[in-house]
């Protein structure tokens, strides 16, 4: 039975990627060596680094715009704390709209000054806050682009004096944006790229080398650059279906392309939600992420008949995060258009059976 994976993350990536890197795995393009054995100061994995690290650029429109790729480890938690270490001197700004901002500005808090600008907590993170004023003077202001647990996105971005940094963990190549705008993007790869383990950082160089603070080795973004991203020994797996992942998208025609798919997915789960009184949305309707669609049924009666039905038809990965309860249908790049048309046929016939 074919599986339809709306995991959070972990989560679904492409199959073709999944066989390329499988068969990489035993034999590294006709080598016969493995992927996992070979040295990373090879040529053949200094190939698949740069590759990688120039694609990012590609897709992100960065190219020759003053941006350097880097595939880093330890995951967008670690970058919580690099990104106070490399650019916080007096005062930061942070948007909170969820667990992870929270978890980014208790970090930064163990750097300097941390000015919470604007706030969502008091209703559960189901909205993004709009009309704040954000201070003079900051060393950088903070966002985090797409909420998995809460399933709210950000549509529009501000207009700064200061540097300003993303977290992207979760919607990363999913929709056109001006990436320009932003002086540091970081995401985690187990959404939109690939397996855990590396954590993409873009970063514009001018930003970097401003703090009065000694950084050590392994948190300093200038050290990583200086050694292309492999100062330590990379996580040659996670960047290499990385790579593979990027490139399918590249050929699928890009972010513009997948964004259609994307936006098509997400409109037809939440008109499914709006029209069957089976089920509510959580997250404010202006904010609704097209990554995450989080929903509740109204009718516990008729919860084990649709968990049922799900399994039946291969669904996996459906349940929402503990602190919302209720469902999560997580629509990442690699989720097929033909999935969430049979978790919404289901939906639909538990209103018509219920």
């Amino acid at each position: 039975m074919k599986k339809h994976n709306f995991s959070a993350g972990p989560c679904i990536l492409p199959q073709e990627v999944m066989k390329k890197a499988a068969e990489a795995v035993i034999d590294l393009n006709g080598s016969g060596l493995s992927l996992i054995e070979i040295s990373h100061r090879s040529s053949a994995f200094v190939e698949i680094m740069e590759t990688a690290r120039s694609l990012a650029l590609e897709l992100l429109g960065l190219t020759e715009k003053g941006y350097t790729a880097l595939f880093l480890q330890g995951g967008a938690s670690t970058q919580f704390l690099a990104v106070a270490y490399n650019l916080l001197e007096k005062k930061a700004g942070y948007l909170n709209t969820g667990t992870w901002s929270l978890k980014a500005i208790k970090e930064a808090r163990l750097f300097g000054d941390v000015v919470e600008v604007a706030s969502s907590q008091e209703k559960n993170f189901n909205y993004i806050p709009k009309g704040y004023d954000i201070p003079k003077g900051l060393d950088y202001f903070h966002l985090t682009s797409n909420n998995t647990i809460f399933g709210t996105q950000l549509k529009e971005f501000p207009t700064v004096d200061c540097p300003l940094i993303c977290d992207m963990s979760s919607d990363i190549f999913s929709r056109q944006l001006d990436f320009s705008k932003f002086d540091l993007i970081y995401a985690g790869a187990q959404k939109n790229m690939g397996p855990a383990g590396t954590t993409l950082v873009v970063v514009k160089d001018a930003i970097l080398g401003k703090v009065s603070r000694k950084i050590p080795s392994m948190l300093d973004y200038k050290t990583h650059i200086s050694k292309d991203s492999m100062f330590n020994t990379p996580p040659v797996f996670p960047v290499y279906v990385s790579m593979l992942t990027m490139q399918w998208l590249k050929d699928l025609g890009g972010i513009s392309a997948i964004e259609e798919t994307n936006e098509k997915k997400a409109n037809l789960i939440y008109s499914e939600i709006d029209l069957n009184p089976v089920f509510s949305g959580f997250a404010a309707k202006e904010d609704r992420s097209n990554m995450n669609a989080t929903f509740n049924i109204t009718d516990d009666t008729l919860k084990e008949t649709f968990d049922k039905n799900c399994k039946e038809a291969g669904i996996n990965g459906l349940n929402g995060h503990r602190s919302v309860g209720g469902y999560r249908a997580s629509m990442y790049n690699a989720l097929s258009l033909e999935s969430v048309g049979i978790l919404v046929d289901i939906m639909s016939e538990l209103e018509r059976k219920g």
